[in-house]
């Protein structure tokens, strides 16, 4: 197939923000190909499906975006978590796509294009960022994603990223600074360091995690107002990183670090570090002052009784986070906690999520209501038509926790942080004024 084509190559996204960026690499890949491409399927005769496969319903849909684009009549494409996963089973499962590309294999895409059949997964994925490739953005806004590394080294019972991204792989300290420097002069105004894991930063690269000597170097970029941090390990926590988080002016009070559970004995069935949680986030709150701390929880895992939940349950109760997400535990193959027993029923699993989620409800309006009165730095995201806008307080990583509803007579643009009055609260956003 020529590049000389005359309609657009599109390009459909699956899962987490980490898979955003593989699909904005590809994009990028594709460009320097001299293709044209677009987001909107029905203006494209090829479709890459970006796919992701980390639980049961991110695969589904993954798998019906597949089949609606076959079914469409589109040539497909299937990159990413599903053919890493399934390998050859998916060639033969859906043998009506005309190519199929592993997650550490996207370079192999325009390939892929011009070849009327064509497969490419690694048996050992091991991802290393592509650093001559200039990803294009699909996402509008003041903020954006920046991939530190890839893969992970540590081995969660319940967890198969290990098998479909590889070893731990971290980019250098430079080619972050460039990236980010790039980001900043396209008017980025909030740069969101992601990764597995991002406390093991610079571990396989300068034998030692450097996360905070990151974060110093990326402070110094002018442009750049926030940088926030998502997916922090609690082993390499260290007092450094806490001190980064403490001292640096641009990077915001917001420690994402998910937690999984707290009960000791589950904790070590999950094979993740039996660590006092509540230690350390005391000491994170003693700390870093207004610090905002969002974690996440696994119910259901295989062996969990009700004690091991009432212990989780207590623990939320009395650690009171800013922002919470709870899941059900999710069998997946070649994990070893999918032939653990006895496995948790369905109904319990709902049950208990449902449970720690209203628990968090109650907590997390309270919270709200204790910044009625208060000022709070927020980001402009989005302006209405009648000059209000939408905002995100530091508080606040996209898509996952609120917003802040802003009504104002001055003039705002969209990436602007400004000190925003808090007047009003529901369970999970605010509303305020900038007079």
């Amino acid at each position: 197939m020529s590049n000389k084509t005359k309609k657009p190559i599109a390009i459909l996204q699956h899962g987490c923000a980490k898979n955003l960026v593989d699909t904005e690499l590809m994009l990028g890949y594709l460009v320097k190909g001299g293709y044209t491409t677009t987001l909107n399927p029905e203006e494209a005769d090829t479709v890459i499906v970006n796919t992701c496969s980390f639980i049961h319903d991110a695969e589904r849909e993954s798998v019906q975006s597949v089949l609606s684009m076959i079914h469409s009549g589109k040539r497909v494409i299937i990159t990413g978590c599903l053919p890493q996963k399934h390998k050859e089973e998916l060639k033969n499962a859906i043998p009506e796509a005309c190519a199929f590309i592993g997650t550490c294999d996207f370079d192999k895409i325009v390939d892929a294009i011009e070849s009327d059949e064509y497969y490419y997964v690694s048996d050992k994925p091991n991802y290393c960022f592509p650093e001559n490739v200039e990803r294009q953005h699909i996402t509008v806004g003041s903020s954006a994603y920046l991939k530190i590394s890839d893969g992970c080294n540590f081995s969660c019972g319940y967890c198969i990223i290990p098998k479909l991204r590889g070893k731990y792989n971290s980019r250098k300290i430079e080619d972050i600074l460039n990236e980010a420097q790039k980001l900043a002069d396209k008017g980025i105004n909030e740069i969101i360091l992601i990764a597995q894991d991002t406390t093991s930063y610079g571990l396989d690269i300068y034998k030692k995690p450097s996360l905070d000597k990151l974060l110093y170097e990326l402070n110094k970029i002018e442009n750049i107002d926030w940088i926030r941090v998502l997916y922090t390990y609690p082993t390499y926590f260290s007092d450094e990183l806490i001190s980064a988080f403490k001292t640096l002016d641009k990077v915001v009070k917001y420690i994402d670090i998910p937690l999984q559970h707290s009960d000791r004995e589950i904790l070590k069935l999950m094979n993740r570090p039996v660590l006092d949680y509540r230690e350390l986030i005391e000491k994170l709150r003693k700390e870093i002052p207004d610090v905002c701390i969002r974690t996440t929880f696994i119910v259901g895992y295989p062996a969990e009784k009700d004690e091991h939940f009432e212990n989780l349950y207590n623990f939320v109760e009395e650690m009171r986070f800013d922002r919470l997400g709870v899941f059900e535990f999710s069998r997946e193959k070649e994990t070893p906690a999918y032939s653990m027993k006895p496995q948790v029923s369905a109904k319990i699993k709902k049950e208990r999520k449902k449970k720690l989620l209203e628990l968090q409800n109650k907590i997390s309006k309270e919270i709200n209501e204790s910044f009625v009165g208060k000022e709070v730095a927020c980001i402009v995201e989005q302006i209405n038509p009648d000059g209000s806008a939408v905002g995100r307080s530091y508080r606040d990583a996209p898509e996952v926790d609120g917003v802040v509803y802003i009504k104002t007579e001055k003039f705002l643009s969209p990436s602007d942080i400004k000190q925003v009055k808090i007047i009003n609260y529901s369970d999970y956003d605010l509303f305020g004024i900038i007079s």
